[in-house]
């Protein structure tokens, strides 16, 4: 996950304090000096992370710790609700215009991953909100990007606006509103050139777009990994263009995340979405109190909801459950459940969004590997649809049928096939507990 390294210094500093009976002022004094070195150890700003600490010493010494019940968990109360405020407080929502086409304008350097953020946003605008965007390729200097822009749409099947590399921007998309209008999209998202420096040519071209589109909404895309450079750039882009909002991509590569946490409070402009990954629907919507209860350790089971309700189909969940009760849960239901829970995101993710996953003994350093998930995938595709139903038929000529044909080794295929009966007896004995038979349990995920 993102700030790996502030969130495990800043736990083990909470942790000191947590369950302490009474907070003084020397407590605090040396659990702030923790906390600074935490965040300009992450790459905050070193002004942000001196106000920050300034507010969060106020209020932990005030009358709201001191006279509270449970000074400890007070202080990270307060903690918490600074850190949220920090990094923008609510989550900002995006704009919607009253007079269709609602127009976004992407802004951002060369090599941040705007072009493919671009593609993302609509696919997030498509899927969550039901809309119908139209992307505009209007980076005339990079054919490539044009290029890359056309592929994106049609991998999301969506409608991409074009008129080469020898049209100026402004005429792009002036032409793109006119076509957005009269082929009824509600959103027009304009992809704009970037260059790999701020300079006054690209600079005064963008300043011309937006002064045609008059955009609802200006997003910089900004990578998290280049530090305090990410800063620098959404200050001097905000300060040219007036900013409404930042789009921080790259938030799981393995970077210290201070980007995300000075650029509220230097540029004055919310952090609209954050990208976790590579694929087309790896972005989301940055909300500022949950990203403070992760970096905290106390989960973000809000996020984790909202992603089991768009990825997990609620009717076969209570025909598993039936399933489940009277014993009928075949490796063909085992499969199905397999691949609803991938449509999730990265396993190592979803785990980090469990309360205190990080304080669970092998959680902390696990790496799921996708690969085996795909071996235990391969290896039930290749059984019959007996096979499936009824495991306990599949001798020692069956098993090197499967590993032949799924690619796999006798071993493995053992393997998930007593995971398989174990996680079973576990089913039985989850059904035996609900009658008042409580009983030992213990089972290995296949993948695990």
């Amino acid at each position: 996950m993102a700030f790996e390294g502030l969130a495990d210094r800043l736990q083990n500093t909470m942790a000191k304090i947590r369950g302490k009976g009474k907070v003084n002022e020397a407590d605090v004094k040396e659990m702030m000096r923790e906390v600074r070195l935490a965040l300009l150890e992450a790459d905050v700003n070193f002004k942000v992370v001196k106000d920050f600490i300034k507010r969060v010493s106020e209020r932990a010494v005030g009358q709201e710790v001191m006279k509270s019940l449970t000074p400890g968990q007070q202080v990270i109360k307060v903690v918490k609700e600074e850190l949220t405020e920090l990094m923008g407080g609510e989550q900002s929502q995006i704009a919607v215009s009253n007079r269709p086409p609602t127009v976004i304008m992407m802004v951002g350097l060369q090599g941040a991953g705007k072009t493919t953020t671009t593609g993302k946003l609509a696919n997030l605008l498509r899927k969550k909100h039901n809309r119908s965007p139209l992307l505009v390729a209007a980076d005339i200097y990079r054919p490539a990007a044009i290029k890359q822009l056309e592929t994106l749409g049609k991998q999301l099947s969506m409608p991409v606006f074009s008129l080469g590399d020898k049209v100026s921007p402004v005429e792009i998309a002036k032409q793109a509103l006119e076509f957005a209008k009269k082929e009824h999209h509600d959103y027009v998202l304009i992809d704009t050139a970037g260059r790999l420096h701020i300079d006054e040519e690209l600079m005064g071209e963008l300043k011309d777009v937006k002064e045609l589109s008059k955009p609802d909404e200006i997003f910089l895309v900004v990578d998290a990994m280049t530090g305090q450079d990410a800063v620098n750039v959404a200050d001097s882009f905000n300060e040219q263009l007036g900013l409404t909002g930042v789009v921080l991509t790259k938030l799981d590569g393995d970077t210290r995340g201070g980007a995300a946490l000075s650029i509220r409070s230097v540029t004055n402009t919310p952090i609209k979405f954050i990208g976790l990954g590579e694929k087309l629907d790896a972005l989301e919507a940055f909300h500022p109190e949950r990203m403070a209860s992760r970096i905290l350790g106390m989960g973000d089971v809000l996020t984790l909801i909202e992603k089991a309700q768009a990825n997990v189909d609620a009717e076969k969940v209570k025909e598993l459950e039936q399933k489940m009760r009277t014993q009928s849960f075949t490796l063909d239901d085992f499969l199905d459940q397999l691949g609803q829970v991938r449509n999730m995101g990265p396993l190592e993710d979803l785990l980090g969004m469990l309360p205190g996953a990080n304080k669970i003994k092998g959680l902390k350093n696990m790496q799921v590997d996708e690969k085996q998930i795909g071996h235990v995938e391969a290896i039930i595709r290749s059984m019959t649809k007996v096979e499936k139903e009824q495991p306990e038929i599949i001798n020692a000529s069956r098993k090197k049928r499967i590993a032949k044909g799924s690619g796999t080794s006798v071993q493995e295929v053992n393997r998930l096939i007593k995971q398989f009966d174990d996680m079973k007896k576990m089913m039985k004995q989850m059904t035996n507990m609900t009658k008042g038979k409580k009983k030992g349990l213990g089972m290995k995920f296949p993948f695990m």
